[in-house]
């Protein structure tokens, strides 16, 4: 599954590199990062996913509304066909994507038998914090040691969010 949507991800880049048209590349980006957020929540990571939504809409929201007024092209012909057709199945890809993540979530209060259980984490963090990681400062070494890829994917959504901006609204020479 994940590696479909890698490739829908790498369709929507090629698109939104490739695309003359300044909102159908901005349609594109969006994809990309909601295909990331997927991909997000298929390994275990729904805070970088939720955070990786928001930044899509708030940069979706702001991108479309730079080019209102600067990309009035009509689209016509076998283009207008196409971008229906991929709006189609980007919908569809995404809604599957929800689908499947709802049907697997696990019964509500239930427990993973795969989790530790832990009464209250941060006692334990606290506890083994300094012994496990060798960092006297407790929040550093959750960021960096235990949540080291949940910080990891944070800090690339956002980068990939204002490198895309960059991208798209930098003046051409």
């Amino acid at each position: 599954m994940i590696e479909l949507i890698l490739f829908f991800k790498i369709i929507a880049a090629i698109i939104a590199i490739e695309s003359k048209n300044l909102l159908s590349a901005i349609v594109s980006l969006g994809a990309v990062g909601f295909a990331l957020a997927i991909i997000m929540v298929f390994l275990n990571a729904p805070d970088v996913a939720i955070v990786q939504v928001l930044v899509e809409v708030v940069l979706l929201v702001i991108l479309v509304r730079a080019t209102l007024h600067r990309d009035l092209t009509d689209l016509k012909g076998k283009r207008e066909f196409f971008v229906k057709v991929f709006g189609i199945v980007a919908v569809g890809a995404f809604f599957l994507g929800i689908a499947w993540g709802l049907i697997s979530l696990p019964v509500f209060g239930s427990f993973p038998e795969t989790a530790v259980s832990v009464a209250v984490p941060s006692e334990w963090y606290l506890a083994h914090g300094l012994r496990q990681t060798g960092i006297s400062n407790i929040v550093t070494a959750v960021l960096l040691d235990y949540r080291a890829y949940d910080t990891l994917g944070e800090v690339t959504v956002l980068f990939s969010a204002i490198l895309g901006a960059v991208v798209i609204l930098r003046k051409k020479r």
